[in-house]
């Protein structure tokens, strides 16, 4: 048996008004997933418990089997993973947006897309700022990612730990889009800290030769570092000795990268693949198919829908949910189809609403088709058409077993 799970991020929605009280993906021609839908089951999952963060944080745990309540510490730690950044007892990671504030409101938590040679040019410099004889200070090290997404990490000892906790809160910097950051600030223990450094990043960029060139050229400059998400290491257990079955990630994101490594999974980079709208559909879906060769189970992740919604942009979305269904899942059912049996899970991870670019706390639409799947009566895959199957899910963490080991 063979099989796939296609996460097109965030594309579950609410009934827009512009689209005549549709979701995007009940207007997005998706030919491929309704035929997969005739001849399959939907239904519902809740990625996102209501007492944890809306993200894809804790969404993508729950979706791939994981408990969060057991096994989520946060996100940063996630994508330290992903960079093989081991985190021992003690050490902490802060997840490090390079961020656009202006008048206390958030403009653009990418800040206008910064290039990654120009977050590490920016990072270095708050680095230098550091008093190696504070002995807090001391101890962080800022790790570029990929553009605006970057790690703060914190390196404890048994004499000197993290001015922070687990009661330490904060909030996503794309959760704050176009609203006042002023009551959004990290709060709890270690806070005040970590607002001083942000403070401290907002002084060292004002004059920065990077944003001299940016504004230059007709682009945002970055603010602030935005720091969120932290935590300490998680503890996975592996994918495989769950379900007996050897998986492999394919996406351009971090935090999956990261919380495939966490689960035991390899990862499968894609040239052209940009967790963004311009990303190579096409080459993602060829990558899908030649991993089925060597692995079990290929899971590709697509950020596009989910930034799109950011944006506020449904059309955008609705064409990012078309290409994944044009250029990723038509060719991967006409190659799982030769190979013999196989299952495919289609799922966002969590909604995001392009009404309030944010993501939220609700159900979000599955689609499972393949060998030994009995069809119930649905013939299209949206949302609507999932809540009528009323096949619910309340811990989404059960659905992966549902997926793989059940005979339905």
């Amino acid at each position: 048996m063979k099989y796939v799970i296609v996460i097109p991020d965030g594309c579950a929605d609410e009934p827009i008004e512009a689209l005549g009280g549709r979701t995007p993906l009940e207007v997005a021609n998706v030919p491929a997933m309704d035929e997969l839908a005739k001849n399959g089951k939907l239904g519902l999952a809740n990625n996102t418990p209501d007492h944890l963060p809306a993200g894809s944080e804790v969404a993508n745990l729950c979706l791939l089997g994981y408990d969060p309540d057991r096994y989520f510490t946060g996100r940063a730690p996630l994508e330290a993973a992903a960079q093989g950044i081991t985190l021992e007892p003690g050490d902490w990671a802060v997840r490090c947006n390079l961020v656009t504030i202006e008048e206390q409101t958030m403009v653009d938590f990418t800040a206008d897309h910064v290039t990654t040679e120009e977050a590490t040019e920016l990072l270095e410099s708050l680095q230098a700022e550091l008093r190696s004889e504070d002995p807090i200070e001391s101890r962080l090290n800022f790790v570029p990612g990929v553009s605006y997404r970057n790690l703060l990490i914190f390196r404890g000892s048994e004499s000197i730990a993290a001015p922070f906790s687990k009661d330490t809160r904060s909030t996503a910097p794309h959760d704050l889009t176009d609203l006042p950051v002023s009551n959004d600030f990290p709060r709890g223990p270690g806070s005040d800290w970590l607002v001083r450094l942000m403070n401290r990043s907002a002084d060292v960029f004002a004059d920065h030769p990077v944003n001299k060139r940016r504004v230059a050229a007709g682009k945002r400059p970055v603010t602030s570092v935005w720091l969120w998400g932290l935590g300490d290491a998680p503890k996975l257990p592996s994918f495989e000795s769950l379900h007996g079955v050897r998986g492999v990630m394919i996406t351009a994101v971090d935090l999956l990268r990261g919380i495939a490594a966490l689960v035991g999974w390899p990862r499968i980079d894609v040239e052209g693949a940009t967790g963004y709208l311009d990303t190579d559909y096409a080459a993602k879906g060829r990558a899908a198919i030649k991993a089925l060769q060597t692995y079990d189970l290929v899971c590709v992740h697509v950020e596009a829908p989910d930034e799109a919604s950011h944006e506020g942009r449904h059309d955008a979305k609705i064409e990012a949910i078309e290409q994944i269904d044009k250029q990723i899942v038509d060719p991967l059912i006409k190659a799982l189809s030769a190979k013999g049996d196989y299952r495919i899970l289609i799922t966002p991870d969590h909604p995001t609403y392009c009404r309030t670019k944010k993501h939220t706390h609700a159900m979000v639409p599955w689609l499972i088709s393949g060998t030994g799947i009995d069809p119930d009566s649905e013939t299209s895959y949206d949302e609507k058409a999932a809540e009528n199957s009323g096949l619910n899910f309340a811990n989404g963490w059960d659905l992966i077993g549902h997926f793989i080991e059940s005979e339905h």
